[in-house]
C-alpha cells in the first residue's frame, strides 16, 4: 500500500515553497536597488539654500511715490518702482502700435495696485541691467550697453531689446508687503 502523503502526489508544495522563496529574494533585491538608488535621486533635489531664493518678502511701505529699489532674487536684480500718477497715465496714454512688444499697462501690474510696478532688471537684448531713476527719453530705464530704452511700464520703445523687460511671478501679501516668486 502506497502512502498518500508523498512528494510525488503533492507537487503544489514543493512550488509553493519555491515559489515564496523566488518573491523574497526578488523583494529584497528590489529593496536593496532601492536603497542604493536614493541618495542619487535624493542629490538631484535642489539645496536649501537655492529653496531659500526661490521666493522673497519685501516690504513696500518705505517705498516712497516715485522712488524705486533694486533686490536680488533667483540671482538677478528686481525693479520695484513706486509709480507717480502721471507715470501711471504716460504708460497708459501710449498707443500700443508705438511698441515693438505691444503689452496694456494693465497686463504688466495688479489689478487695483496699479502703482507698484514689479519687474525683472534684466534688458531683453543680451542681458545687461538698465538704469533707472526715470531714465531714458520715456521715463523709464535706459540700457547703456546698447541703448534700449524701456518707458514707465518697462516696456521697450527704441534700441535692440526685442521683448519688454519681464515681470516675475508675485503676489501681494498685504497692502504693503508683496512674495516675489
Amino acid at each position: 500500500m502506497e502512502s498518500s502523503h508523498s512528494p510525488e502526489h503533492e507537487p503544489h508544495v514543493g512550488q509553493t515553497r519555491r515559489d515564496f522563496v523566488v518573491l523574497s529574494a526578488s523583494a529584497m533585491a528590489g529593496l536593496g536597488a532601492a536603497a542604493c538608488i536614493w541618495p542619487f535621486v535624493s542629490s538631484m533635489n535642489p539645496s536649501a539654500d537655492v529653496l531659500a531664493m526661490a521666493s522673497i518678502e519685501v516690504n513696500l511701505a518705505p517705498i516712497a511715490e516715485g522712488q524705486e529699489i533694486k533686490v536680488m532674487w533667483r540671482g538677478k536684480p528686481v525693479f520695484i518702482r513706486h509709480r507717480t500718477p502721471e507715470n501711471i497715465q504716460r504708460a497708459k496714454a501710449c498707443p500700443l502700435g508705438d511698441l515693438p512688444d505691444p503689452q496694456e499697462d494693465s497686463a504688466r501690474v495688479k489689478e487695483g495696485k496699479e502703482q507698484w510696478l514689479v519687474m525683472v532688471g534684466v534688458c531683453t537684448h543680451l542681458g545687461c541691467v538698465p538704469l533707472g531713476g526715470q531714465s531714458g527719453d520715456y521715463g523709464g530705464w535706459f540700457c547703456p550697453c546698447h541703448g534700449s530704452h524701456y518707458d514707465t511700464a518697462g516696456r521697450i520703445r527704441k534700441g535692440p531689446a526685442p521683448t519688454n523687460l519681464h515681470i516675475p511671478d508675485y503676489a501681494f501679501l498685504s497692502d504693503t508687503m508683496i512674495k516675489i516668486g
